[in-house]
């Protein structure tokens, strides 16, 4: 087996595996390069090199930092290396970023340029609907729509109320570990509330929300602390769930919890972006 088919094995078992990485390709080379275009490189978020080669040090340290970068914030990165005398008659200088390029002095006796497209590969970020409330069905209708991995929660008599999802999960057992984020809705409609909420806050999600009414999420986070459940983990809890749209019916009130969970996904990926 080739080289480049090595590396299309290894991308295709690390999607199987849910891991994030980013893909590295030279898309263009001038003059003489070591790598040459369509070379690839895997590289995982500790800035490993899984598999692959994009060329020697002229260009290796410039590819990590964007494939940190776009780990981060989720957004594909051009790094454009060339000599200093190039970058200077362009009018650009190492680490400068404009039109979407990002510019990197090639210090390699090659001098030659280089151009390599960092893409992230991430897995799909999951929505949680347990329950089988007309809400929680809205929810995961909508959520699959927007690109989202759905598991559903439920007892295996109420399965049936969803058409589609990724993963159903008779009951309320959530795994304690997954590689992609998750976000966790509760719309039991008094169907195993406490069940449910309690399988969620005891593992560490990015978003968990109750739909219901203040006055009944407020008992339930009393039951809940009765039960042994942290303070901390409590004031995750966002309910009532969702964005204050003035929503009524279960398919306006989907609306203002996905874009909720919009919110708060993108949020966090600019607020990793920014402390790297």
């Amino acid at each position: 087996m080739g080289r480049a088919d090595d590396i299309l094995d290894n991308i295709s078992s690390r999607k199987i595996a849910g891991e994030s990485f980013a893909l590295a390709t030279v898309v263009r080379t001038v003059a003489a390069t070591a790598a040459k275009a369509g070379a690839k490189a895997v590289i995982l978020p500790d800035g490993t090199i899984s598999q692959g080669w994009i060329g020697g040090g002229c260009a290796r340290a410039a590819v990590l930092k964007a494939a940190r970068d776009c780990l981060a914030d989720g957004k594909s990165r051009l790094v454009s290396v060339q000599p200093e005398e190039a970058l200077e008659g362009q009018g650009h200088k190492p680490g400068e970023e404009q039109g979407g390029v990002r510019f990197a002095k090639n210090m390699c006796p090659s001098q030659g340029t280089m151009d390599i497209f960092v893409e992230p590969v991430l897995p799909r970020p999951q929505v949680v609907v347990c329950g089988s409330s007309p809400v929680a069905v809205a929810i995961a209708d909508l959520a699959r729509r927007s690109g989202f991995a759905i598991t559903v929660c439920a007892p295996a008599a109420e399965q049936a109320a969803f058409a589609d999802a990724d993963r159903r999960i008779e009951g309320f057992a959530l795994p304690v570990d997954e590689a992609a984020s998750r976000y966790v809705v509760v719309s039991t409609q008094g169907r195993g509330d406490e069940a449910a909420l309690l399988a969620a806050l005891a593992v560490d999600v990015e978003y968990v929300a109750f739909v219901g009414s203040r006055k009944k999420a407020a008992a339930l986070k009393a039951a809940l602390a009765e039960h042994g459940v942290a303070a901390e983990r409590l004031a995750r809890l966002k309910a009532p769930a969702g964005l204050d749209l003035g929503a009524i019916t279960p398919d306006e009130i989907a609306i203002s919890i996905l874009a909720e969970i919009v919110a708060v996904r993108r949020g966090k990926q600019a607020r990793d972006a920014a402390e790297r």
